[in-house]
This record gives C-alpha cells, structure tokens and sequence, in this order.
C-alpha cells in the first residue's frame, strides 16, 4: 500500500460517525527532512521528583489504607470551587481588593484575552511549526514580513508574528470593553499612543502599555469578530454503567491539534509585588490562585498568582495572567486551548513526528484543572497546548497553596528542572 505524507495537513479530528473511516497506513515529514534547521538548542533534563507525593484533590484520599492491608484506589471528583481550595485562609475577591486599596471604578475594563504577539527572526521555521502547533494563517502582508494566525473560534487571530534580526516579546493583547477604556488605560504610567490598526484583520485599535518590569501589554477596542471555524465533534464517553456509545466507534486522524483560542500567558519577575500591585490596581484583573512559601521568620509569603478576568457573575478562565518571583525576569509561556485530551494526545504526537522539543506533559494541572502540554517554539519561546480548564466567577474564593515542584500537577511526566527557572 502506498503511504501518504501529512505534510500541511489539517488538524487531527475525531471521527465518531459510522461512514468516516480514517486511512490506515501514513508516514511523517520531519523538520529534519524538510530542512528546517534553528541554531537555538533548546535545554534538556527533569529534575529529581522521583518519590516525592504530589497533592492530591479531598477526594484522593491519599496513602489511605483500604481495610486489608491495602491501599484504596486513586479517585477523582468535579468538586465545588470551595471545597476543591480546602484551605482556611481563602476569601472572595471583593474583600482581598479591600484589603489591597483597590478602587474598582479606576480599573481600566478588561473582556478577555485575545492575542499574543512576537518577532522571529526566521520567519520561515515558525510558519512551520505554528501549522503543525495548530494555527492557520488569516493574512500575511505583501513583503511577508507580518502574518497573523487564526484559531477556530471567533478571534480574528490568535497570534501574532513579525519579523526582526533577534527574538522579541511584544506582549499579550486584550480586549477592553470600549474606545473610552482605551482613552482611561492612555493615562497609565508607561503607556504609549491610541493607534488604529488598519492592517491587522478585524480592524480596532491598539495601545500598548508597558508594565514596571518593561513588558508590553497590549488593549484593544473595535476589532470585528471574526465567524467561528467549523468545531470538532463531542466524543461519546462509555463509563462502567452508563454505555452510551452504542454501535459508534470511535476513530480519529492524525495531524496538529488545532488551536481554539488563546487562553492565558505569563512571567517571571524580580519584583513581584510591583507587578501584582499594577495589574490588580489598573485592571480587572483578580487573584484566582496563590502559591506561597515560609519566609525566614517562618511566615508564608506570597510568590506566584494565578489571575482571571473579573467579569462579575459570567464565568471566565480560571487565569488569564500568571506571574511567579524568580531570580530572573523574563517571558514564561503562553497557552492556547484546543478541544479534548484526545486532541491534546494526537497533537503532542504530531510535534513529536516533526522533531519539535516536548518541555513538559501531557499532564494535569492542579490550580486550574487544565490537562497540559508544553513545547519549544523554534525561535526559543515555551508555548502550551491545554484543554479542560476551570472556569471561574466573582463568587469563587482566593485560594492559597504551597509552592514547589511537586504542587505543579497531579499526574504526569516529572517536571523539568528548568520549568520556572
């Protein structure tokens, strides 16, 4: 039988009708055949975790003994936001704004995340990797030195890429709620100029602030929405007495798991507490998650936040915004969802195929839930595929949780040592 190269290939679907039926015999396309080469080497090794307990959800019952000398098998629960923090020292976010001297009528209105933007300097090598990471392009100008990448939801794009003699973060991008959010965020120390975007698709307008560690952070207001991109099928789960799935097999096709939106983005700073005080004081911005350690006298001090989007009652992502303190400051990663663990498996097999470097998964997170999985882009910026995240309002509490390697999932590949370096 002869095989078929994948090479630009859409990406990996479910197929759950009975008439759908995938090919069965294919071969890959690496970088190394195509070419493609990177003089950026990416880092190795996972640091030594081996024996060590990861927490466990209330209901895992850890190193419980079953009666008979045994111990009970691993168990897993969708549990309520409250119950699911399980620590004392949890408060809704209206009371820690208090607590912070928020003024709330001053925040400059955040609706969601929408884009991220970076410059590449081989602008060849990352068209590849982003079709085969999931992304599609939407426009490409005519010297090709700027392409905007779509996902299949209602974002015009979901990245942004220019070219440049050096790798540069330009910064995440977010929608705000109107032109005079844009007029309110202009007056924030750092920011630049309203300027319209006549190029970019979806039209709008931009203005780019830049935070007290010097990153740019990017609102936006006008933009059209885009229509939504076809989306893939539900697949039907059979568990021990509830079989739903009957006479339908399930079937999928390789190929990059493709992209649905961005989800969040995030740093590591020396001056956590500057960083947390401005985006907690100028956006909507709120602490989902804490981690913390025992400082000298033995009191927890607060090192990395999980944030979300306050949108009041409406759910919104369990964190748009992740900062944690570091000897160091620099762009960690950004993540962008795609449909089901399925998908997630299929695309982390695709990047594999290709030759790409794996950073850390698949796995699952404990803050935020989301089944994860992380990779080198060829210019040297981490970026995440996730799926199955939680969701969040103004009625969840703040919650606080231990930092170290070990609190970073439940299940999963051991962390690299390097993660958070």
């Amino acid at each position: 039988m002869a095989t078929r190269s994948l090479a630009g290939r859409r990406p990996s679907a479910h197929l759950t009708s009975l008439d759908k039926i995938a090919p069965s015999t294919r071969s890959f396309t690496t970088m190394a055949e195509n070419g493609a080469k990177t003089s950026w080497t990416p880092p190795q090794g996972n640091s030594s975790q081996f024996g060590v307990a990861r927490p466990t959800t209330l209901t895992a019952r850890e190193g419980e003994d079953d009666g008979e000398g045994g111990i009970k098998p691993n168990a897993g629960a969708s549990l309520l936001d409250k119950v699911a923090i399980g620590d004392s020292k949890n408060e809704l976010s209206l009371d820690w704004q208090k607590q912070q001297g928020i003024d709330r009528s001053k925040q400059v209105k955040l609706v969601k995340v929408s884009h991220m933007r970076y410059q590449h300097s081989d602008m060849g090598t990352m068209t590849k990797f982003l079709k085969d990471f999931g992304m599609h392009i939407v426009k490409e100008s005519e010297d090709k030195q700027r392409i905007w990448w779509r996902g299949y939801g209602n974002d015009q794009y979901v990245y942004y890429a220019q070219a440049g003699p050096e790798k540069k973060f330009l910064g995440g991008c977010f929608e705000v709620e109107s032109y005079a959010e844009l007029e309110k965020a202009s007056k924030i120390p750092g920011a630049g100029q309203v300027e319209e975007m006549t190029e970019a698709p979806g039209g709008g307008y931009l203005l780019t602030i830049h935070d007290p560690a010097g990153f740019p952070m990017n609102l936006m207001y006008g933009q059209q929405p885009a229509p939504c991109g076809d989306y893939p099928d539900k697949l039907i789960h059979n568990y021990e007495v509830e079989k739903p799935r009957v006479r339908k097999f399930n079937r999928f096709t390789p190929g990059p798991a493709a992209v649905h939106k961005l989800g969040h983005y995030g740093y590591c700073v020396t001056n956590f507490e500057e960083e947390l005080s401005f985006y907690t004081h100028n956006f909507n911005l709120v602490p989902t998650d804490f981690l913390y350690v025992p400082d000298e006298s033995g009191v927890n001090k607060d090192v990395a936040v999980f944030m979300h989007v306050d949108r009041g009652e409406d759910p919104t992502d369990h964190h748009t915004l992740f900062m944690a303190s570091n000897p160091t400051t620099h762009v960690h990663h950004a993540s962008f969802e795609v449909h089901d663990f399925d998908t997630q498996n299929l695309g982390h097999q695709w990047l594999a195929a290709q030759g790409y470097t794996s950073v850390w998964g698949v796995g699952r997170h404990i803050l935020g839930s989301q089944i994860f999985d992380y990779w080198w882009d060829t210019t040297g910026n981490m970026i995440e595929h996730y799926a199955d995240g939680d969701l969040v309002n103004r009625d969840t509490p703040v919650g606080w949780m231990h930092a170290g390697d070990e609190s970073l999932a439940v299940w999963g590949p051991e962390v690299p040592k390097w993660f958070l370096d």
